[in-house]
């Protein structure tokens, strides 16, 4: 029975290495690309610099003039106004102007140049925003994937221990059949051999479970076949800490988009203050504007003087008292003639009426708005102060963690490694001892677990200080690959 339940592990497991061969090998930095690309928070924040980038084109173009344009049509009948005359009308009336207007503002306390600069810095703060959200998606990728490192060394561990008490048991069975070996040796070590076939399924759990938060954290489906490459790692020069946790710190005052993002802040704030304070002074802008119509009611016959001298005639204006004679004038008649018509094109084009003025705007009383909105911005400038000061305060507590972590995971390493090698030497003795019948199974069992659980050791110890040298070295700034 142990025999087929052996050979359903080993063909399982060479299934599994045969499927994993028509797998994609992914690379620590494709897992990282891939996720950069794909991820909804790090999409979810390039938006925000495409937003704060539309704030600042129309921070900017507003302190160019503003140009409006419009027409209307209209059609009155019944006792109206003509547009054209200002007259009284009973006719029906269609009525159409056009008119544009322009303005320009001179002075309003550097407002609107203060809110172009405000709106540069907060731009330049998303950017940063964008590349912290980015790291955090390396950082994730980057622990899932060493925790599947770690648990494929962990579950090839597990293999080493079965197929070594494997071995020991078939050998054992021949013992006891040859009679130099009591059974009850065979039974120990199939008890043992079922424990390690325990450990090896818990193992495969754990590889499986880190894989998958692997998959998860690239948002793929958990159907997805994975295979990722196990990098030779070679840690012996990495062993020492060559920088003090206050210069990693500095260096990861300097190059963390966090803190860039926390000190831009700070100073759009500053500018957000000087820009609500402009609202305090008066307001002075230049105004233009355009404008002609056109009514129906003048769409008639009309008189136009070409500008030659004028004919005098005679034109009775009276009879005498009395008489039946009448009374006669000279009229100065200008020189011109009767054209049929005033067309639109035409009324528009003598209708143009233009303007020009100055505004001036004080501000004395409007509700208490504009003394709110600048006592606002100090209390955000003096939020954006506390919060820089609270993420390089935050920055400082990570780094020294991670530093005390790293001093700490190396030296454990060190001593996991002469553990390692000095259980490895007394099980190899051990297991001569058993073998020549000098020791129990108990004692032989004892010896192989204490190997086991050393190998395990060293295999923590080793993936735990990778990890955390490589949190230095983001916090450096470093490029962080295996």
């Amino acid at each position: 029975m142990m025999k087929k339940i052996i050979l359903m592990i080993i063909c399982l497991i060479s299934t599994h290495a045969g499927i994993s061969q028509d797998k994609k090998i992914w690379t620590l930095r494709e897992c990282i690309d891939y996720a950069l690309q794909n991820n909804l928070n790090v999409k979810r924040s390039l938006l925000s610099v495409e937003n704060t980038q539309i704030g600042l084109t129309q921070s900017k173009l507003q302190m160019l003039p503003s140009l409006n344009g419009g027409s209307t049509f209209g059609y009155n009948w019944g006792r109206s106004i003509d547009p054209t005359t200002n007259l009284f009308s009973t006719q029906r009336i269609n009525s159409f102007n056009l008119n544009a207007s322009s303005s320009v503002i001179l002075f309003n306390g550097f407002r609107l140049m203060n809110t172009y600069r405000q709106s540069d810095l907060d731009n330049a703060a998303s950017k940063e925003d964008f590349a912290k959200s980015k790291n955090d998606v390396i950082l994730s990728v980057i622990t899932f994937y060493t925790n599947v490192i770690f648990n494929k060394e962990l579950f090839s561990n597990a293999e080493s221990q079965l197929a070594t008490t494997t071995q020991q048991l078939e050998r054992t069975r021949r013992l006891a059949e040859a009679g130099s070996v009591p059974r009850g040796n065979v039974l120990d070590l199939e008890a043992q051999q079922a424990t390690n076939e325990l450990n090896l399924i818990n193992r495969e759990n754990a590889l499986n479970l880190s894989l998958l938060q692997l998959k998860q954290a690239l948002q793929f489906s958990a159907s997805t076949p994975m295979e990722i490459e196990v990098p030779q790692i070679d840690i012996g020069t990495e062993l020492l800490l060559t920088e003090t946790s206050e210069q990693i710190y500095e260096a990861a005052r300097q190059t963390l988009p966090e803190v860039k993002s926390a000190q831009l802040k700070l100073q759009s704030s500053v500018l957000a203050l000087k820009a609500s304070r402009g609202s305090l002074y008066p307001r002075l802008s230049l105004n233009g504007n355009l404008f002609s119509n056109y009514s129906s009611a003048a769409d008639r016959d009309r008189f136009i003087r070409d500008g030659g001298t004028p004919t005098t005639v005679a034109q009775q204006i009276g009879y005498l008292q009395g008489a039946n004679t009448p009374v006669l004038t000279d009229v100065q008649v200008p020189s011109g003639q009767l054209v049929e018509g005033y067309v639109l094109q035409d009324q528009i084009k003598d209708n143009i009426s233009r303007a020009l003025s100055l505004s001036l705007q004080i501000p004395i009383f409007n509700g208490y708005q504009t003394r709110s909105t600048v006592q606002r911005s100090m209390v955000n400038n003096q939020q954006a102060e506390i919060n820089l000061k609270d993420t390089e305060n935050t920055l400082r507590r990570l780094v020294e963690t991670a530093y005390n972590d790293a001093l700490a995971a190396s030296k454990t390493y060190q001593s996991a490694t002469k553990q390692v090698s000095a259980r490895d030497e007394a099980f190899r003795m051990s297991k001569q001892r058993f073998d020549n019948g000098a020791v129990n199974f108990v004692d032989y069992q004892v010896s192989e677990n204490a190997l086991f659980q050393a190998k395990s050791d060293l295999v923590r110890a080793k993936y735990d200080f990778i990890f955390k040298k490589k949190v230095l070295d983001f916090y450096q700034g470093k490029p962080i690959e295996f």
